[in-house]
């Protein structure tokens, strides 16, 4: 191998470590990873920014933006209202697998589970039933729909762009339907007969619920008058009401061991357990909630308690209390945080928030509709939207079929007809003006842009030829369907160490030059990695939307694993089966 080989293997090696690590933003792997090309001369200048103008790249931008039409229009209330009657939960689990694997298709699955998912919490509250056992098949389900169509997930758009870089022929709007709606058949019938079997029974003591999420970590202060006064924390005796110290706070001084230390006037306990406790042990001892920031004050108008969680891949990650903004925006205080699995230390300013967090807000009522079209939060409690004019969802809805079949039909390319409908939905104000930019996803746009460019330096270097030669030594020669599977299985690990679109990236070139080794048409073998890349059951950092279930739900890592691997050989076999007979060898 040439060094440039050498070289892109070596990066490819540490964008895979630090994807999977998550410790660093993706866009800002991707990022890291086209800077390097770019310095060491593997790529041009020309060819680095070419991702940014790629086909894939732009239409995954304007179907973000036709997503979050059809979701603020109000599109989806009918159906949602429909589920919220339901009352067993196997019949709920079944309703809303089918219903999110058939708007998948077109929906941005994030949107969608973020949307069914105070539902879902509802009706599980309703019902007595643990989260953990609708949340996953949801996730599942979402990625089963996005299969089914060209647009229904970033993954297979990117896959398209590529193989017609390696000059395939364009990818139909429905090409991908016929095997994605039978696997996903297939996949709801194995969730309801056998993986409901593995799925947790028990709500975890961490899970997350409408009415308890979770551990919370707040600040309480003490008044002149509170009887804690002259007390040490010992004699107070805490941890009887459920009440755990963490930390004492006189000033700008910190008291990690303030167990033997008396409490003053002015003093700011920093606390952490269930929040029906925390408030009834403030009413009881005369404290204070001490929040960095306030609502300041709203007249007449009620206040409401509401738990938002932060979104993955959103603009709140990594971000502090300061950098949300939520006071301008919301009016909203911030009066605890919980965060699964860890034991926060640090004042509520100071902390970092992390996908999955839950913050318990105090905002007026009027603020709770404005809070649950931001987008870096996904709202826990039950829906108590304001109704939206009905003609909207019905010009949001016929503008995204307009698309669909104006791509279907070639009348124009899907990157044009997905701008022109959403300036359709601008201009009738399916959401408004600044909706569209808060609403986008900007992290994976990026991290599409950046991460083109590496496809075209594996195939630049022959790096994809050295990988393929020794994946053919390893394997064998056992005829296309063995090259096949080899394609799948390994394009479905890398899914699950970094996610679906830089393996797209990385298996595509791949792919078709296996194909060309085994005489077979690379048709199938692309389509290969585009459903081992959409369907990542495995684990809960694989795909968005598992993230997302698996904080809400209290899932431990191993529950995906147990449901997850499973499904994943199902859909292996099966498509080894289905692909050579829908596109043959």
């Amino acid at each position: 191998m040439t060094w440039q080989a050498w070289a892109t293997a070596a990066i490819i090696v540490a964008a895979m470590a630090l994807f999977a690590s998550e410790k660093v933003r993706v866009d800002v792997v991707a990022l890291i990873t086209l800077a390097l090309l770019v310095v060491l001369g593997i790529v041009t200048p020309e060819q680095a920014l070419s991702g940014f103008s790629n086909e894939a790249t732009v239409t995954v931008a304007a179907m973000f933006a036709l997503s979050l039409g059809i979701e603020r229009s109000g599109a989806l209330d009918p159906v949602i209202g429909l589920l919220a009657r339901i009352r067993k939960p196997w019949l709920l689990t079944l309703g809303i697998m089918l219903v999110v694997a058939a708007l998948g298709a077109f929906i941005k699955n994030v949107a969608l589970v973020a949307t069914f998912l105070p539902l879902t919490l509802r009706v599980c509250q309703r019902t007595g039933t643990s989260p953990a056992r609708v949340l996953m098949p949801m996730a599942f389900a979402a990625q089963m729909g996005g299969v089914c169509t060209l647009i229904g997930t970033s993954s297979n758009l990117l896959v398209d762009s590529l193989a017609q870089k390696q000059g395939l022929a364009p990818v139909g709007v429905f090409e991908f339907t016929k095997l994605g709606a039978l696997l996903a058949v297939a996949g709801i019938i194995y969730v309801m007969v056998i993986g409901r079997w593995l799925l947790p029974r028990h709500l975890d003591n961490e899970s997350s619920g409408a009415a308890e999420v979770g551990k919370y970590v707040t600040e309480l202060k003490l008044m002149a008058d509170s009887p804690l006064v002259g007390q040490t924390i010992a004699e107070a005796r805490l941890g009887e009401r459920g009440v755990y110290p963490l930390e004492l706070l006189r000033g700008d001084e910190h008291m990690w061991s303030p167990r033997t230390q008396k409490l003053a006037t002015g003093d700011v306990l920093l606390v952490r357990g269930e929040w029906d406790k925390l408030e009834e042990f403030r009413k009881h001892a005369g404290l204070e909630l001490n929040p960095e920031f306030t609502h300041g004050e709203n007249g007449d108008k009620a206040n409401v308690l509401v738990e938002a969680m932060i979104a993955p891949a959103s603009l709140a990650e990594d971000r502090t209390l300061r950098d949300l903004d939520l006071l301008p925006h919301h009016s909203a205080t911030v009066l605890g945080i919980h965060r699964r699995g860890h034991l926060l230390r640090d004042k509520i300013r100071d902390v970092a928030f992390q996908t999955g967090d839950v913050l318990m807000l105090l905002l007026p009522a009027d603020n709770v509709k404005r809070l649950r079209r931001d987008d870096r939060f996904v709202v826990l409690n039950e829906r108590v939207d304001a109704l939206r004019p009905a003609y909207k969802a019905f010009v949001a809805v016929g503008i995204m079929v307009a698309v669909v079949v104006v791509s279907a039909l070639h009348l124009l390319p899907i990157p044009i007809a997905a701008i022109c409908g959403v300036a359709a939905m601008a201009l009738t104000r399916c959401f408004g003006r600044k909706d569209v930019y808060e609403g986008m996803d900007w992290k994976i746009i990026i991290m599409l842009g950046a991460i083109l460019p590496l496809g075209l330096a594996i195939e630049q270097t022959g790096l994809a030829n050295v990988v393929v030669d020794g994946a053919l030594n390893l394997a064998g020669d056992h005829g296309p369907l063995a090259a096949l599977l080899m394609v799948y299985l390994l394009t479905a690990l890398l899914t699950e160490l970094m996610g679906h679109n830089p393996s797209v990236v990385l298996m595509v070139g791949i792919a078709v030059t296996v194909a060309h080794a085994v005489h077979a048409d690379p048709r199938p073998f692309v389509v290969a990695v585009a459903f081992a890349a959409a369907t990542s059951f495995a684990t809960p950092v694989g795909y968005p939307t598992n993230t997302m279930v698996y904080y809400a739900g209290g899932y431990r890592f191993l529950d995906f694993a147990k449901v997850g691997v499973p499904l994943i050989l199902m859909f292996c076999a099966l498509s080894m089966y289905l692909i050579p007979k829908i596109w043959p060898f």
